[in-house]
């Protein structure tokens, strides 16, 4: 195995948005080209009263992810569903999306994860498909447990639902516990720390990385990973895709492939047209 060393680390900073929320964002739009085709990680905590009202999307699929709680999902489709603690919902934005998330609990916690459509996929029909808790696959071995969302880790596996291959596993070690996974060479790969302040990853003298923490890698086939806690756990996630190589211009909720079209999009928002004609009737409940 060819170890991918860290090439560059991204502390992700609270702040405030929308109503009642608090989020930390690690990947924007200055990391588009390093990430392909990742655009965007934000881990959030919403509040009763506060939310995500209803807004649009276009051009995008996303990776909903609950830690803690349940976000109270609805779209001008007609989907209506709660996604709890530990559930995931693969989301299409495609040609066009609106939508609310609402919290459901006293405390919601949760990360979505942005993935880039290939310009010929960007103005396909938009869906949403949840999968519960306990339809995910596990291991556990060594110390190492692992949640297998996407891709394959030891021995399990688990279908990616977004256009772009992906690979998304949730890993928790104990203390000393180190893991080393395989990662298709090509792809683009990063990890994001949710709880514990000494994850060692690649080498052995890189040094330790905080939560709430991004640690992206450079080539190579493999990821290893150590925990030299003697008495807390480390949890992280482990994602890679695989390269559109295309240009990526985004606009808040909308990501084209150019200005031009970013404007069109803002059009047919406004215009209600093109994959927004939904809105002319529907509000979230």
């Amino acid at each position: 195995m060819s170890l991918r060393q860290v090439i560059k680390k991204i502390s992700a900073d609270l702040e405030n948005e929308g109503d009642g929320a608090v989020v930390r964002k690690s990947i924007t739009k200055i990391h588009h080209e390093l990430l392909d085709p990742f655009v965007s990680l934000v881990e959030f905590s919403v509040s009763p009263l506060g939310g995500f009202r209803d807004h649009p999307h276009r051009g995008f699929e996303s990776v909903t992810y609950m830690l803690q709680g349940g976000i109270i999902y609805q779209d001008f489709n007609g989907h209506k569903i709660t996604i709890h603690e530990g559930d995931v919902q693969w989301m299409t934005a495609g040609k066009g999306i609106i939508h609310s998330e609402m919290p459901e609990e006293k405390v919601n916690n949760g990360l979505q994860l942005w993935i880039n459509l290939p310009s010929v996929d960007k103005m396909i029909d938009p869906k949403a498909l949840e999968l519960s808790s306990s339809e995910i696959p596990r291991a556990d071995e060594d110390g190492v447990e692992v949640k297998v969302i996407a891709g394959e880790s030891m021995g399990v596996q688990s279908l990616s639902y977004t256009k772009v291959p992906i690979m998304f596993l949730d890993f928790t070690l104990k203390p000393k516990a180190q893991t080393h996974q395989t990662v298709p060479e090509s792809w683009t790969a990063f990890a994001y720390v949710i709880e514990g302040e000494e994850g060692v990853f690649s080498t052995s003298n890189s040094s330790t990385v905080q939560a709430h923490s991004v640690v992206v890698f450079g080539k190579g086939d493999g990821v290893s990973v150590l925990n030299t806690s003697s008495s807390k756990l480390l949890r992280f996630l482990l994602i890679a895709g695989e390269p559109i190589g295309e240009p990526v211009v985004q606009h808040g909720p909308f990501v084209m492939n150019s200005q031009a079209e970013i404007d069109m999009t803002i059009e047919d928002y406004r215009s209600v047209k093109n994959g927004f004609e939904g809105a002319k009737s529907w509000r979230s409940e």
